[in-house]
């Protein structure tokens, strides 16, 4: 392998096996560096996202629902099942199979695009250098004229619940081999929630331990109110305000002590799954004479992500920002751009959130609490799926649309979305705000019926008073 580099980027995770082949696109010579690999040899390319993060968790996610609803659902619709029986390691098997296909694909696409890569642990020694640490201990520089940190993030573990046969991590919880009784799971951010979700549709008893005394503080409060109801109505049982204070390992289970409004209670689960955050792996990563400035675990970088030194970039999980994978890829495609003298940027402002439980829960823009807080004057438009005709006809009726708008200006500044499809109605509702689009702008676009898209564009008319499907506000 040659030594020397237009790009060497650290990390094949979303954003930088994005990053990589984009700069390959562009002409510049690129090298990707991925220490994780299977017993084969093979590099594991795509990083937690693509290995033991979105992908696995959202096949299981489906695979559970569908269970679910051939369980309790399906007899509504005149369809009876006798003798249904959950095969756990077909499941596994199915999710397994979709991310070897799909970490196969990025091998594919690095050869079709001419990246080159190797298999180690870098670290960026010097300005134009990357140290590689291989399988076997031995060490290999690389020279390169630009360097991007795509290194990625690793689950937190906190002091009380010190991951062991029973305590498990995200990536622990999605490769259990039988159903836990009960499940015990710390902390109702997204990845506890959708981890929640599966093990309960199939059969777990499933409590949800949250230190904090608002449930999903990032999304808008009616958002907020309303998926804490569905999610206790679903079986969830969600205890807000708790702290895990201790766990102990017994052979066959997990004793869990915590605390909440000042009162100490116990609880004894099969396997308890740690899901409070994840934290950047930037440890080890660049070397300390570089004077890279590195806080709490975040590389700084500026709004191109890059850092004090003008040849070295950081992106994705590693830097400030949302730790999602369709950031970093855009970080990915950003940097590459503009190491080839181009003059990208990412939007900040419109990075879209989901949560893939059921129903779906997504989001764009700004929620009433941040339009409050920056004294921004506002509308509100807001439809419930329960009067929508393709959202009942498919059993899917949970939840509602909700826009809001600029109360001079009628610019959309945030769209959350809790029911069907809420991803897909999120991403129309990103492409418009990108375009600066006003709630009438919608309200004047022709949607097909019947789709759940449709209560979208009655959020927009309610803006202004125009619904047309449920009774408007009074004048």
């Amino acid at each position: 392998m040659e030594k020397m580099f237009d790009v060497v980027v650290v990390g094949s995770g979303p954003a930088g096996y994005v990053s990589a082949i984009r700069c390959s696109q562009l002409g510049l010579k690129t090298l990707c560096i991925e220490e994780s690999h299977s017993d084969n040899g093979k590099p594991n390319f795509g990083g937690t996202c693509l290995n033991v993060g979105c992908i696995p968790s959202k096949a299981l996610l489906d695979s559970s629902h569908r269970y679910y609803e051939a369980n309790k659902k399906l007899s509504e619709h005149g369809i009876q099942i006798e003798s249904l029986k959950l095969d756990l390691k077909s499941m596994m098997k199915r999710k397994d199979d979709i991310v070897d296909k799909l970490t196969g694909g990025i091998s594919g696409l690095f050869s079709a695009n001419k990246v080159e890569s190797m298999i180690g642990r870098g670290k960026v020694t010097d300005i134009n250098t990357v140290e590689v640490t291989k399988p076997d201990g031995s060490t290999e520089t690389i020279d390169a004229k630009n360097i991007i940190v795509a290194t990625g993030s690793k689950p937190i573990e906190i002091p009380s619940a010190k991951y062991s046969k029973h305590i498990v991590d995200s990536t622990g919880a999605l490769c259990l081999n039988s159903v836990p009784k009960k499940l015990g799971v710390v902390g109702a951010g997204i990845i506890g929630l959708e981890l929640g979700s599966v093990w309960s549709r199939l059969g777990s008893e499933v409590t949800v331990i949250e230190a904090l005394d608002e449930f999903l503080p990032m999304t808008d409060h009616d958002i907020s109110k309303e998926t804490l109801k569905e999610f206790k109505k679903q079986g969830l049982d969600i205890k807000l305000g708790s702290k895990v204070t201790s766990t102990k390992e017994l052979k066959n289970s997990v004793k869990v002590k915590f605390e909440s409004n000042d009162q100490e209670n116990e609880m004894e689960f099969d396997k308890l799954i740690v899901a409070v955050g994840r934290a950047p792996n930037s440890s080890n990563v660049i070397s300390d004479e570089l004077n890279i400035e590195i806080e709490d675990g975040f590389i700084k970088v500026n709004d191109f992500c890059q850092t004090s030194v003008n040849n070295i970039w950081a992106i994705g999980d590693v830097v400030r920002g949302p730790m999602l994978a369709h950031k970093g890829s855009e970080e990915g495609i950003m940097v590459a751009e503009r190491i080839a003298e181009k003059h990208t940027e990412v939007n900040y402002d419109l990075v879209p959130s989901v949560i893939y439980t059921h129903p779906e829960i997504a989001w764009v823009g700004q929620n009433e609490k941040e339009l409050k807080d920056n004294n921004i004057d506002y509308k509100v438009g807001k439809f419930p799926f329960a009067a929508s005709g393709r959202a009942l006809a498919v059993d899917q009726s949970v939840g509602f649309v909700k826009v809001l708008s600029h109360a001079k200006t009628d610019t959309i500044l945030g769209v959350h979305v809790f029911g069907p499809a809420a991803a897909e109605i999120v991403q129309q509702a990103l492409i418009s705000m990108e375009f600066g689009s006003s709630s009438e702008d919608i309200a004047l676009t022709m949607f097909s019926h019947p789709t759940v898209s449709e209560a979208f564009h009655e959020a927009a008319l309610s803006a202004n008073n125009l619904a047309i499907h449920i009774g408007n506000k009074k004048k």
